[in-house]
């Protein structure tokens, strides 16, 4: 049995259809918004609230009066307003924030009353991070802290475990809910203590702030970082709907950058008590 053959008109059409089709697909891939980076393959079981039975932590605060020290801060207004851990300057006579070249501004401040946690307030500043309190947290999921471990630049990674209760004991004893991360990477060959890195920035992956970095067990291998439910009415009203926030997506093959882009951007500064 043999088919009809085709018309030539036929045929010409038929592959001019396919073109067409081809190229039409290749053009809405290419003007397609590049997808969004996916979830983290780990992320677990939705991270539940506050309860009785969250796992305590003691932090023994010294009863001598305020040595000076250092710490992080990040910006969260455009017109001049950081926040750094409350520890990091409570009993600072003039903290200041370095902004390079030797030089710092001294900043004014206001101290969380449930929180460990402390508004730096000065005569403008850089963009803001973006801040995401009510963010749906995860356990296993990642965070990037940028900062100023031992007073110099450097970062951290980490990966959530859970609730904490933070018990202060000595001076300004209380008692705070945490998050508690396990740390999971480092940049710059940064080795040994974190102690600096209090007050820095969690950023989730979407470069949104999402706590504050507060503490470390270095012989559990810890961070801890405020909750979301001290965090956000520490800051309540600092930060505009409308504000100009920057964030960028950050990951493990690029946060050592991104770190490097908001130090210099200022957005992430470093916290110092001047003498008197």
């Amino acid at each position: 049995m043999q088919f009809p053959r085709l018309p030539d008109w036929a045929i010409y059409a038929a592959v001019v259809g396919v073109l067409l089709s081809v190229s039409v697909a290749r053009r809405e891939n290419a003007d397609a918004p590049p997808a969004p980076p996916p979830p983290d393959a780990v992320e677990g079981a939705l991270l539940g609230p506050i309860t009785p039975f969250d796992a305590a932590v003691t932090v023994n605060a010294p009863e001598t009066p305020f040595q000076p020290t250092s710490g992080t801060a990040f910006s969260i207004a455009g017109e001049g307003r950081w926040v750094t851990a409350r520890h990091v300057v409570e009993g600072c006579r003039k903290p200041a924030l370095v902004i390079g070249g030797g030089r710092a501004i001294a900043a004014d401040v206001r101290l969380a009353a449930r929180a460990d946690v402390a508004l730096l307030i000065t005569d403008g500043g850089p963009p803001a991070l973006p801040v995401a309190v009510d963010a749906p947290l995860h356990k296993n999921q990642r965070a990037f802290h940028p900062g100023f471990p031992q007073g110099s630049a450097g970062e951290v990674t980490s990966r959530l475990l859970g609730r904490e209760t933070l018990q202060i004991s000595g001076r300004g004893a209380r008692s705070e809910p945490v998050l508690a991360w396990a740390e999971v990477g480092r940049t710059r060959g940064l080795t040994g203590t974190l102690s600096g890195l209090s007050g820095a920035p969690a950023l989730d992956r979407h470069g949104r702030v999402i706590g504050v970095t507060l503490a470390e067990s270095p012989r559990r291998g810890r961070i801890y970082t405020t909750a979301p439910e001290s965090f956000g009415p520490a800051i309540r009203g600092e930060q505009r709907a409308d504000e100009a926030s920057l964030g960028e997506p950050v990951t493990i093959d690029n946060y050592g950058r991104v770190s490097d882009t908001l130090r210099r951007d200022l957005r992430v500064a470093q916290v110092v008590c001047l003498s008197v």
